[in-house]
């Protein structure tokens, strides 16, 4: 692949060894997001978001895996081998698959530009005349690169607000210090032609402007210069805000005093009289602040936008670091709020209980106003009112911090513009933001990057470096809460001569409990912490908030959350609204609950002093809850599979009910990680019928999407329950399942060990259907050994067991089986002719899983029959069908197939797409057929890694 050259500094432009690459509206936009978060991976997901927002549609993932391939086609000049994969790279993570830009920095305009201020400012800073010119000529090509706004195609996007909002001020930064160096060198001229524009892009930037007028005025343009201060100094005035600086400047200029770069600080700062100290009480910046660049970037943004009055609501859970993070915007902010930084604790959530009044807080800025006592006036909403005069004409930064609802802030909002507030607190406040305009920020939890980021930084003595494998654990059992870190750095600070294991060992053992994060002072302990949001709560959010400490996570439903605290959806929807506004857990996305590690923990703690009964019954609406749901989704997924029958669930229980295919996926895709934990759960706690039943009803899900470990895992626990239990038939089932998933992965010796269980235990129940589905699944298993002689064996004997039994769906899978077996033999016309028998009786039952394999195999026979476009069709039929279904494999299959049909019909391009998309989803799901794609690919573009794999796809899993 060629050299890859980025442009973000006004429309998007790529170009690969100096030639421009074409990309569509989509493509350009993915290709923005994966640049501002380059190098970091992407959910997919959260791409889609960002795409296609709440018009995404059911199809929105596929598209956009066909959007990723035809950008990595793009990129790599149209090449589909591996290695021009790279560039784009998919990555699997726990939340789910994500694509990452691997691009290296110095291919972007922007590394450039700001490599070149950054040593332009060095120079110029230095002092030394015979610098300067090479200074303006760095500044001058930093400047060069910018065509417009950055990423002026997705400017607008929220996605791109905070990076765009960074590199606009780095490029103001740059154009004054462009000003400065050419000032400096005498060429006046140039610098006013510069500052002009500059003006025009950034009216209410002074120092812009004062820059100018003093270029104005070194050139002997001295009413020109008079003239730049006093509309500067209207423009600001009616926007609300001072320009103390231009007006200064504009009284030497018409004294006609000697002026200069070296001067204009002193003469800018200079008044008469001297205006008071501006108050600040600001508490000092945080020495150890690690992360947080885009919410900095944001909150910056949002802090000095004019015109407005700015209210910023900064939120997040307890320990999170809102006063830190408030903090250190507030000093970043000093330069634009020159008359004063206020600030004060509100102590809304106080161990002690003694939040600060709104009143009292505005005594205490009054007093930092130095307004004589005697002038405070008596009442309380006069006080009010006297402390909005104050600020009226200011450009103050107002922090107030911990604050515990609207009603304690709204006294200590200035009355219009030119000040900014900054509010933090754990409650969501809804009437700050919806009645006075506060514009929301949440800080999450930290990345890995940043945890360990804030252990070296804390640490410095080589620790952090020297033991990675320790840290990580440390920072996994903080769960990326800055308070937790800070604990146990400080803990590892106090005793240097400890190696990291140890601490991270003494977390290990306090697993599920905050024993580990325990001290002597109330603010720095995380149970203290923590209590203060607990003790604020209602009982019923209290008690649905001790009741989490028994759902295993990693989130949570509304209806789950009802059955959990046994209330109806219209109940539990305000108790949760209460926990997330008290940041006790977060919406992440709408209608699903999540919190921390080290809230789940403690959480834990005050449910584990509950009586017993009332915890095993919490527990069993649990398992209820998600197996009855399980049991839905799976029967709209595979409404012929052989039913089981869940126990009746307690009272309380309200399952969710999808109500067709796609809800089904929907609901399992959302659930699938929660549905692991609860079979876990249910295992350690006993409740063996619920273990097995719902792993056979995770079965066809997991098998479709291609999660062998997980289906592995949780039919070893069924095959346990099921002993436990003692239910052969639950036994056989559990056996013949878990075969898929250890054929899918290679071990064979494995998944036939299993079979022959299954065979047993069948054969001891005289069960002939389930022998018949256990058959075809020995099938399967041959011929991926290769034998396909047994295969047809296995196969037609299994089709005589459903035939004899009057079992129709199983017959429709048989006779599609058998059906494969003659088609891999290369007797293609009795291929069609079971295949036909086949889709009659699927069409009839409604067996759209089973047509859509009958398609495939159709469609095979008449491709190597000749007959292509009639393959085509059916394969295209198969296709659309198990996009329905969401069945990733026959999905794959599919494509393969296709692929090669538009090969034997002379178009490359659509075969080439075909395997492509086949590619990634094999490739997804980690299946060991795609590195014989992969070459196929190669092949088809003539280059070969070696012997191009034509074969055809295995067979789809028997019964998914």
């Amino acid at each position: 692949m060629g050299h890859l050259r980025v442009a973000v500094l006004g429309p998007l432009e790529v170009a690969r060894d100096g030639t421009v690459v074409r990309l569509g509206p989509r493509q350009l936009e993915l290709l923005s997001v994966l640049i501002v978060e380059l190098g970091r991976p992407v959910l997919a997901s959260r791409l889609v978001d960002l795409l296609w927002g709440p018009t995404a549609g059911d199809s929105a993932a596929t598209t956009l895996r066909s959007h990723v391939s035809h950008l990595r086609r793009a990129l790599a000049g149209g090449s589909p081998t591996a290695t021009a994969g790279t560039v784009v790279t998919t990555v699997s993570t726990g939340p789910g698959l994500a694509y990452r830009l691997d691009l290296p920095p110095d291919s972007l305009d922007t590394h450039h530009f700001e490599r070149e201020t950054a040593q332009a400012r060095r120079l110029l800073d230095g002092g030394d005349l015979i610098e300067l010119p090479r200074a303006a000529e760095l500044f001058g090509a930093a400047l060069a690169r910018w065509r417009g706004p950055a990423f002026a195609d997705v400017a607008d996007r929220p996605f791109a607000l905070p990076e765009v909002a960074r590199l606009d001020a780095l490029r103001r930064t740059a154009r004054r210090g462009h000003a400065e160096a050419l000032i400096a060198l005498g060429r006046h001229g140039t610098a006013v032609g510069d500052l002009t524009g500059a003006v025009v892009d950034n009216p209410y930037d002074e120092g812009m402007r004062c820059l100018l007028a003093l270029a104005l005025y070194i050139g002997q343009r001295v009413d020109e210069a008079a003239e730049v201060c006093r509309r500067g100094t209207i423009l600001l005035r009616e926007r609300g805000m001072d320009a103390p600086q231009l007006q200064r400047l504009q009284r030497a200029i018409l004294r006609r005093e000697d002026l200069s770069l070296a001067s204009l600080t002193s003469v800018v700062a200079r008044s008469a009289p001297p205006p008071p100290a501006a108050p600040d009480l600001l508490p000092p910046d945080p020495p150890h602040f690690v992360g947080r660049t885009a919410e900095l970037a944001l909150a910056r943004r949002l802090c000095t936008v004019p015109q407005r009055r700015q209210i910023l609501l900064l939120t997040g859970p307890a320990g999170v670091g809102k006063t830190s993070f408030a903090v250190r915007l507030a000093h970043l902010l000093s330069r634009d709020f020159p008359d004063g930084r206020l600030y004060v604790n509100l102590r809304g959530f106080d161990p002690g209980g003694s939040a600060m009044t709104g009143d009292e807080a505005v005594r205490l800025f009054l007093d930092a106003l130095r307004l004589p006592p005697e002038q405070v006036p008596a009442s309380a909403e006069a006080r009010a009112g006297r402390y909005r005069t104050l600020l009226s004409g200011r450009r103050m930064l107002i922090v107030l911090d911990n604050a515990r609802d609207a009603e304690q802030v709204r006294p200590l909002l200035p009355g219009v513009p030119g000040c900014a507030v900054v509010v933090t607190s754990r409650q969501q406040l809804p009437g700050l933001v919806a009645v006075e305009g506060a514009r929301p920020v949440t800080l999450d939890l930290l990345t890995a990057t940043e945890a360990r980021e804030l252990l070296a930084d804390r640490l410095r003595d080589g620790r952090v470096a020297a033991e990675p494998r320790p840290v990580d654990g440390i920072v996994e059992r903080c769960s990326g809460l800055p308070l937790a870190l800070a604990i146990v750095a400080a803990r590892a600070a106090a005793h240097p001569g400890f190696p990291l294991a140890v601490i991270g060992r003494e977390l290990a053992e306090s697993a599920g409990s905050l024993d580990g994060f325990a001290g002597g002072d109330p603010a720095t302990d995380l149970r203290s912490v923590f209590s203060w949001s607990y003790r604020a709560l209602g009982e019923p959010a209290a008690r649905l908030f001790r009741l989490l400490g028994l759902h295993p996570g990693p989130d949570i439903s509304i209806r789950a959350a009802a059955s959990l605290a046994a209330l109806p959806d219209r109940q539990v929807r305000p108790v949760l609204g209460e926990l997330a506004r008290a940041q006790l857990v977060m919406e992440r996305v709408p209608g699903r609950y999540t919190c921390h590690d080290l809230l789940r923990a403690y959480a834990a703690e005050l449910v584990a002093v509950e009586p017993e009964q009332a915890r095993h019954e919490a527990r069993q609406r649990i398992v209820d809850h998600y197996l009855h749901s399980a049991r839905t989704a799976d029967a709209r997924m595979s409404p012929l599979r052989d039913p089981i029958t869940p126990p009746p669930a307690r009272p309380g229980v309200a399952p969710e009910e999808p109500v067709d295919n796609t809800r089904a996926l929907a609901w399992f895709a959302v659930e699938h990680h929660v549905l692991i934990r609860v079979v876990e759960l249910a295992a350690r706690y006993g409740f063996d019928r619920h273990v097995w039943q719902l792993a056979w009803a995770l079965t066809t899900f997991l098998g479709r999407r291609g999660h062998w470990e997980d289906l592995i895992a949780v039919q070893n626990r069924a095959l346990a329950a099921a002993e436990r239990d003692g239910d052969r038939a639950a036994r056989a089932q559990a056996h013949r399942d878990i075969v898929v998933a250890y054929s899918e992965t290679g071990r064979f010796e494995s998944a036939r060990g299993h079979l022959e269980h299954a065979l047993v235990l069948l054969d001891d129940l005289a069960d002939r259907v389930g022998q018949a589905h256990t058959l075809l699944t020995l099938g399967w298993v041959s011929e991926k050994e290769g034998d396909q002689a047994a295969a047809l064996r296995h196969d037609e004997r299994a089709l005589r067991l459903f035939r004899a039994d009057g079992h129709e769906a199983g017959e429709a899978r048989a006779l599609n089986a058998v059906g494969w077996d003659h088609a891999v033999r290369g007797d293609y016309q009795e291929t069609i002719r079971y295949c036909q028998w086949a889709l009659a009786l699927q069409r009839r039952l409604g067996d759209r899983t089973g047509e859509s394999n009958s398609w495939d195999t159709l469609g095979y026979a008449h491709h190597h029959l000749g007959h292509h476009r009639r393959a085509a069709r059916c394969h295209r039929r198969a296709l659309a069908l198990s996009r329905d279904l969401g069945h990733r494999y026959n999905e794959a299959e599919a494509l393969h197939h296709l692929g090669d049909t538009h090969q034997a019909l002379g178009d490359r391009d659509s075969a080439r797409d075909c395997w492509l998309n086949a590619l990634e989803i094999l490739t997804e799901m980690g299946h060991p057929m795609a590195e014989a794609l992969r070459d196929k690919v190669a092949a088809s573009h003539g280059h070969p890694r070696s012997a191009p794999a034509v074969a055809a796809l295995p067979a789809p899993q028997p019964g998914l």
